[in-house]
C-alpha cells in the first residue's frame, strides 16, 4: 500500500465536480486501500477522491476511533448520491485534511439517506445520523467541489482569508504529505 499526498486548498481539483466511476476493478480496490491508509496516516475520519488528486466519485470514512462511534465500521462509497436530508440541523465544528489548521462551525442536516455502490459492486442505501451523517456530507461536498469556506457566511469567510492564503501557499504546519505548489485556481 502507498500513501497519497493530500491536495490542499488552492488545488484546482478541489473546486471541480468529479466524475463517476464506470467500473470497479482491482485498481479501484487498491485506490480504496491506499485512501484508507492515507486518511489514517493523517489522523482523518474521511477522505474523498479529489483530496488525493483523483477525478473520481469515491470517498472513504472511518469514524470508529471516535468516542461513541466505535460500532460504525469503516466504509467506502462509490458514486454516492444523497437522496434525503432531514429538516433538523446541527451546528458543529469541522476540520478538513485539505485545509490544515482551519476549523469552522458548519450547519448541516442531522440525518441523511445516501445511495452508493460498495467496493463489491452492490447498490447500497443507508440512513446516517449525527456525526456519521456530518462526515458523509462533508466528503460528499468534496465530490461536488465544495469545501468549508463554501459553507460559511461572508463574515466568517472574511475571517478565514489570511489563513486560506497561508494554506494556499503551503505555509502552515502539516504532519502528513501534501501536494506541491503546482496546481492552483484563480
Amino acid at each position: 500500500m502507498a500513501l497519497f499526498p493530500i491536495t490542499i486548498y488552492g488545488d484546482k481539483i478541489l473546486k471541480q465536480t468529479v466524475k463517476p466511476i464506470d467500473k470497479i476493478d482491482d485498481e479501484i480496490i487498491e485506490i480504496i486501500q491506499n485512501m484508507f491508509e492515507t486518511m489514517r496516516n493523517a489522523n482523518g475520519v474521511g477522505l474523498a477522491g479529489n483530496q488525493v488528486g483523483l477525478d473520481k466519485q469515491i470517498f472513504v470514512i472511518d469514524i470508529s476511533p471516535v468516542e461513541g462511534c466505535e460500532h460504525i465500521k469503516p466504509i467506502a462509497m462509490i458514486n454516492p448520491k444523497i437522496v434525503k436530508k432531514s429538516d433538523d440541523t446541527i451546528i458543529m465544528e469541522e476540520g478538513c485534511l485539505s485545509l490544515p489548521t482551519l476549523r469552522a462551525e458548519i450547519e448541516r442536516p442531522e440525518n441523511i439517506i445516501i445511495k452508493y455502490l460498495s467496493p463489491a459492486e452492490q447498490e447500497e442505501e443507508i440512513e446516517a445520523d449525527d456525526f456519521f451523517a456530518r462526515v458523509i456530507q462533508h466528503e460528499y461536498d468534496h465530490l461536488i467541489g465544495k469545501m468549508i469556506p463554501d459553507r460559511v457566511d461572508e463574515k466568517e469567510r472574511q475571517k478565514m482569508t489570511e489563513l486560506l492564503k497561508l494554506i494556499n501557499n503551503r505555509a502552515v504546519e502539516c504532519d502528513y504529505p501534501i501536494t506541491s505548489k503546482t496546481d492552483f485556481f484563480a
